[in-house]
């Protein structure tokens, strides 16, 4: 059965590699989700809002290449949550949950948002914390529990702090 593998990078270049080495597993882009407040993707992406900076390879080449285009890629077509008191980027699968989640999300903020997709209450908070710190909080959809464990590995390897599989 399929788990939701989470980690925390504490950098963009950090949670790069970690998005690289996952896609070099076999995953591709719209297997992983990426949550980070609006402020950490100002300040690590420079992606201004309503703008086509991220389409092409040319703005790859402007975040670190093909590395930096996938994250960034993923970045820019995130859907811009709002929940109270922080602003939200949730890209991929996971932006879909959080959608679901409503106004039992919203009325909960970052922390019912994130139960809403399906993650433990006391998880959520260490990720809220760390995603109010400026993290940037990377998900994978395993293909199978023995993939989970070897995603988590991996994670781990990278420098991915709070790695846990649901």
């Amino acid at each position: 059965m399929a788990k939701l593998v989470t980690g925390v990078f504490k950098t963009r270049v950090a949670a790069e590699a970690g998005v690289d080495a996952v896609i070099k597993r076999g995953y591709t882009r719209d297997d992983i989700s990426v949550l980070m407040s609006d402020a950490t993707k100002s300040k690590e992406f420079a992606i201004e809002t309503g703008t086509r900076a991220a389409d092409g390879l040319g703005y790859g080449a402007a975040v670190g290449g093909a590395v930096g285009a996938v994250l960034a890629a993923i970045a820019a077509i995130g859907t811009n949550i709002m929940l109270p008191g922080i602003g939200l980027v949730v890209a991929g699968p996971l932006a879909a949950a959080f959608a679901g989640a409503g106004a039992g999300g919203a009325a909960g903020g970052l922390i019912g948002a994130l139960v809403g997709a399906g993650i433990p209450e006391h998880r959520a908070k260490v990720y809220d914390a760390s995603l109010r710190a400026g993290g940037i909080l990377i998900g994978v959809e395993s293909k199978t529990d023995e993939e989970a464990d070897k995603l988590e590995d991996l994670l781990v390897d990278l420098g991915a702090e709070h790695v846990r599989q649901e």
